[in-house]
């Protein structure tokens, strides 16, 4: 007998629950092992000093308590068999969802880079033809000498305008004579009104090009 099996029988030996040849081998490889009739006397004499302890009442509300946690280990086990229930039909979701989230992203990655294509990006004119989609902004009160779009050798200023049809910010693309604006034409830019750019009917904020054509360019 190997010394495990032997330590397995310790307990039993001492409720006396072995049968006669269990005993007997017990008996025989303890006479052989000395270790293992140590262990055996330890866990005897352990025994014997819990035996000889003083006896203490179980509380009154002990077998209350037992039930609640029956009750709960029941409910547990019932919840668990639920869950599983329910995870597996999840995975059954899952894994029917799964084509048809990627065919849905596809086509959101797909509308994204034909918003981006039809939007412009850079430049945009009041003679530009609108979309459904985006309309640039268009001039529709302007001082003297101040049109939309290119002409010969005037000024031409790409100016961005405001969802509100004013001009927020510009800068100078041409300019025949001087590398910026004379005060008249920064004056002009302020009080021209534009018609702000839509985005899906929305205003939103967009660039034109204007050109100085009949407003003196020396300071």
């Amino acid at each position: 007998m190997k010394c495990s099996v032997a330590t397995r029988l310790f307990s039993p030996m001492l409720d006396s629950m072995l049968d006669p040849s269990q005993e007997c081998q017990l008996a025989q490889h303890m006479n052989d092992c000395s270790s293992c009739a140590a262990r055996f006397t330890e866990l005897r004499q352990t025994r014997r000093i819990m035996a000889a302890m003083p006896q203490h009442p179980a509380p009154p509300e002990l077998a209350l308590r037992l039930k609640v946690a029956v009750s709960q280990q029941l409910a547990a086990r019932r919840h668990s068999r639920w869950e599983s229930i329910f995870v597996r039909w999840e995975n059954m979701l899952n894994a029917f969802m799964l084509p048809a989230t990627a065919g849905l992203l596809s086509a959101v990655l797909i509308f994204g880079v034909l918003i981006g294509a039809l939007v412009p990006a850079h430049l945009s004119s009041a003679n530009d033809v609108p979309t459904k989609l985006y309309t640039p902004p268009e001039m529709t009160l302007a001082p003297f000498g101040l049109e939309s779009g290119a002409s010969g050798d005037a000024v031409l200023v790409e100016a961005v305008i405001d969802s509100h049809g004013r001009v927020q910010d510009y800068r100078v693309l041409s300019s025949p004579g001087e590398t910026g604006l004379s005060p008249e034409m920064k004056n002009a830019l302020i009080f021209t009104q534009f018609r702000p750019a839509t985005s899906f009917g929305l205003p939103t904020s967009g660039r034109v090009v204007i050109s100085f054509s009949n407003i003196s360019v020396g300071g």
